[in-house]
């Protein structure tokens, strides 16, 4: 899929002419198997489509340990500056678990296009509620829900991607143990 072929698909951009332009002020960025696309802590001010690979988002704590905080999986939008940035200064580290193609764009241009474009406008604003609905999701299920419900909530969520993704990570981004997550699979797969 390419970049236009992607933004088409929303209904916030239904003019073909719309979508030309919105698409001219990305540009592209290949990301090799394990490379950063963002590091916690440092200078990030881009937004990102990725079309083609898979990504993880992860925070890093004062010991040092690195807890999943999302998954990406072609083609997505990333969440947005807003939601992963503080003071221009990333809050999450994201690497590529795969090869992978992103376009991005910087976020002060996206708010220029934004306040010039109702159906740019628009699409921003699905994409942010989206992301902040898919985080709300993660912690209700974190705060409500014992280890085999998170599990399964995990794969309504987000189907084939314990084919994809590492379950240590899986695990992280649960909050339970690697072991914990091989005995509710293994649980799951003898029920």
């Amino acid at each position: 899929m390419d970049l236009r072929s992607f933004l088409a698909q929303s209904a916030d951009l239904p003019d073909p002419t719309c979508v030309d332009d919105f698409a001219s002020y990305w540009t592209s960025k290949r990301l090799k198997k394990g490379a950063h696309l963002a590091r916690q802590e440092h200078p990030e001010t881009y937004e990102y489509i990725l079309l083609e690979g898979c990504l993880t988002s992860s925070i890093c704590d004062h010991d040092g340990k690195e807890i999943c905080v999302g998954f990406y999986v072609g083609p997505c939008v990333v969440t947005p500056n807003i939601a992963r940035t503080r003071n221009d200064a990333s809050l999450v580290s994201i690497a590529a678990v795969t090869d992978a193609l992103l376009f991005r764009i910087d976020q002060d241009l996206l708010s220029h296009r934004m306040i010039e474009s109702e159906p740019v406008r628009n699409w921003a604003n699905g994409i942010l509620r989206d992301a902040l609905s898919r985080k709300v999701d993660r912690e209700w299920c974190l705060a409500a829900l014992g280890g085999a419900d998170r599990l399964r909530w995990f794969r309504e969520t987000y189907p084939g991607y314990e084919d994809v993704f590492t379950h240590s990570l899986i695990a992280s981004y649960l909050g339970i143990t690697p072991v914990t997550l091989s005995r509710l699979r293994s649980t799951e797969t003898h029920r």
